[in-house]
């Protein structure tokens, strides 16, 4: 049987758009309201990103899985941040503000980061057994994706863009 030229450029056109499209992530209930204090002691709180999608990432500096994702973010926060694309970095340190804030400055991050109490953050978000812990929250507030532990960057922006769209 002969396929029509038709059918073979449709499908072409179809597997040009990416599979981001194809990547159908569940509901896994409504985001908490959050409010944290950034590096310079303001306080962020949830509410500021409505209509976002969100990355909330909890992370800490000694945790080598978490460091080694922070070139992902910040890739994604470059490629994504006008698309509507808000990521902020929950670190868990015990150590204060400061040394946060110069790892902050000397990884080059992009990105909101704030901190926090790994008490209050399980409190809010339902138990972090481990970080990273990283939860994707849609435009709407639902959060779509909770991933424990690290997951390659290319594959975590094919969640990240089937939300953008």
């Amino acid at each position: 049987m002969k396929i029509p030229r038709c059918f073979i450029g449709l499908a072409l056109i179809v597997l040009s758009l990416g599979l981001a499209a194809c990547v159908k992530l569940p509901l896994l209930g409504r985001a908490p309201a959050w409010k944290f204090k950034d590096l310079d002691g303001k306080e962020v709180s949830s509410s500021q990103f409505q209509g976002k999608v969100v990355v909330v990432d909890f992370w800490a500096t000694w945790c080598v899985p978490c460091v080694e994702e922070l070139p992902g973010y910040i890739k994604l926060k470059d490629k994504y941040g006008r698309a509507g694309l808000v990521i902020v970095g929950v670190s868990l340190d015990e150590t204060g503000q400061d040394q946060v804030k110069q790892f902050v400055k000397q990884k080059g991050m992009n990105y909101q980061v704030v901190t926090a109490k790994i008490d209050e953050a399980e409190a809010l978000f339902g138990g972090i057994e481990g970080i990273p812990t990283t939860f994707l929250i849609d435009r709407t507030g639902e959060i779509r994706d909770r991933k424990a532990g690290a997951e390659p960057a290319a594959e975590y922006e094919k969640k990240i863009k089937a939300l953008l769209n």
